[in-house]
């Protein structure tokens, strides 16, 4: 037998990955090449070419039992002081190495940031669409999880019933930009309009509410658009990062957080954090990786890779009858389901071999999300299916 806890989960297992493993079926009867799996978010751009030697550098010349051995839960303190003094140059911060924390990717990172900081039933506010892991991570520490509902027509934040749905039990807000699954940038206006609603409803209940940035596809927006860095707008923000997308390498599940000096209590905070790092089962982040990032700190993602793909499907499934917001970070387009059940619009993809993940995914139906992190011999490829998929729905 199970825990009670655990199914819901098993009941709802991720859509995202039951399609992924869709497309594992699907190659192996028609061929990788007539295939166009745009479920996952995997990058298809190669890790640059300085985290192989880094790699290979760190096994050559390092002490094995420096490079394989324990350190503080934060982790290794000349990683978090380079990774402190990269930020610093690029966003005016002031941080240093107390102020990060390593961690096991990003989403370890949340989990050890509810950790340390929810009671049972305290609240945390999520803007829809959203990542819907949010809130089982949210629920590992009985929390609860409180929608938005979405503006579909610039999927902006919804400020005005985020106002009203703020109340003496909210302990945290999660902001996700460039975001997933719409790649909608977040403006300044947009976050400065929300740190003063944060501050004002901090002063009427007397209370500490943070903003949590989760932002692994900082680095991944298009056409100049600029990302705010929130802790400049708002003093009580922690931010979750990690290297899946910037350097292409998911699998090895490194990030970090940041915990600024401004942020309410964050001596006890970043010492809390740090324990529940440890407390999760996660004890430290990968100890090679941390050292792979430290020497890579300053690569670039080639983002003029993604945004060829996204104008290639963009504008093709503009011309065949879709709708969809241009995306202006990230690497998803979230379409319009011509159908107000977008799984079955999604079933009807699959006699194409087109995959999709449905928006009901992402707390927003009647959408479908595509990750165009593939090859761009793939979109090209698939935009005569999507023809043959927008004639069957009329478009």
């Amino acid at each position: 037998m199970i825990a009670e806890k655990m199914k819901p989960y098993v009941k709802n297992n991720s859509a995202i990955r039951m399609m992924f493993e869709e497309g594992n079926r699907l190659r192996a009867i028609y061929g990788a090449d007539k295939v166009y799996d745009f479920s996952l978010g995997n990058p298809s751009v190669p890790a640059p070419e300085c985290v192989k030697e880094a790699i290979i550098d760190l096994v050559n010349e390092v002490e094995p039992t420096v490079l394989h051995g324990y350190m503080s839960n934060a982790g290794f303190e000349d990683v978090r002081q380079t990774i402190a003094e990269s930020l610093n140059r690029r966003f005016g911060t002031k941080f240093a190495a107390k102020n990060l924390i390593m961690t096991v990717g990003a989403a370890s990172g949340l989990n050890v940031i509810f950790k340390t900081i929810l009671n049972p039933e305290e609240e945390v506010i999520v803007f829809a669409p959203y990542f819907l892991e949010y809130g089982a991570y949210v629920r590992n520490f009985d929390g609860k999880l409180v929608e938005i509902s979405p503006d579909t027509t610039t999927f902006q934040p919804n400020l005005e019933e985020f106002e009203q749905k703020i109340t003496a039990k909210t302990r945290a807000v999660i902001v996700n930009t460039p975001h997933n699954p719409t790649g909608v940038v977040y403006s300044e206006e947009t976050i400065k309009k929300l740190a003063v609603i944060l501050e004002k409803k901090q002063q009427e209940f007397g209370s500490v509410i943070y903003l949590i940035s989760d932002e692994p596809y900082r680095e991944l927006a298009y056409d100049g658009v600029e990302v705010p860095y929130l802790t400049k707008y708002y003093d009580n923000t922690i931010v979750g990062y990690s290297y899946s997308k910037s350097l292409s390498l998911p699998g090895e599940r490194i990030g970090y957080l940041v915990i600024p000096d401004e942020a309410d209590g964050s001596e006890e905070l970043i010492t809390a954090a740090a324990i529940a790092n440890r407390t999760i089962g996660c004890v430290n982040a990968p100890s090679l990786m941390q050292k792979v990032i430290a020497k890579c700190v300053d690569a670039e993602v080639d983002v003029a890779a993604y945004d060829k793909n996204r104008l290639a499907l963009y504008n093709g499934l503009k011309e065949c009858g879709f709708e969809c917001i241009k995306p202006q970070g990230a690497f998803y387009l979230f379409v319009k389901s011509p159908v107000a059940d977008e799984k079955a619009f999604c079933e009807a993809g699959k006699k194409y071999n087109i995959l999709m993940v449905p928006g009901s995914s992402f707390a927003c139906p009647g959408y479908v999300r595509l990750a165009y992190c593939v090859s761009y011999d793939t979109i090209i490829n698939s935009l005569p299916e999507f023809k043959k998929l927008a004639e069957e729905f009329g478009l």
